[in-house]
């Protein structure tokens, strides 16, 4: 997991433009690539400012039991408000497959979304369970703001979750 630096904030923290991880494989004397990501900030209206792993809560644990490791890396951005209008993003890598939560975080009720991809809902029950917990991890640290009835709406595999009407 590498992230790109690109200036020093007024509270002298590191901001970061760009984030690459990647996933080898040990194969005999050599390393094969499994996969790969790259993520930046969006300068448009969002105007994010910063990009970064949350360390805090990735995962790298074999959650199905078949004796291979399920990584779950989450990252996110900042903006002017901080946390409070950037996005996350929760990736895990389950049999090949990139799977992904994206979030809008947002101060306006109307303005979170959280976009789940179908196939977590494939996923099996423990890892689905331990992402939840992520998600209310973020929102009791302040990280994350995630529509009103976001845990409802998973249980009926929504895969767009927001407060609009």
């Amino acid at each position: 997991m590498t992230e790109a630096g690109y200036d020093i904030s007024p509270e002298k923290d590191s901001l970061y433009n760009k984030i690459k991880a990647v996933n080898v494989k040990a194969v005999k004397d050599s390393c094969i690539k499994v996969w790969e990501f790259n993520d930046n900030i969006v300068k448009d209206e969002s105007n994010e400012n910063s990009i970064w792993f949350w360390t805090k809560y990735a995962d790298f644990k074999d959650f199905d039991g078949d004796g291979l490791i399920e990584p779950v890396l989450i990252y996110g951005t900042s903006a002017a408000n901080g946390f409070y209008d950037g996005r996350i993003i929760i990736l895990i890598f389950y049999m090949g497959q990139k799977i992904a939560i994206r979030h809008q975080n947002s101060d306006l009720d109307l303005l979170r979304e959280t976009k789940v991809d179908e196939a977590f809902y494939n996923l099996p029950e423990s890892l689905q369970t331990a992402i939840e917990q992520k998600m209310e991890l973020m929102m009791k640290n302040g990280h994350a703001l995630f529509p009103r009835g976001w845990i409802a709406a998973m249980k009926y595999k929504q895969t767009t979750i927001n407060e609009r009407k």
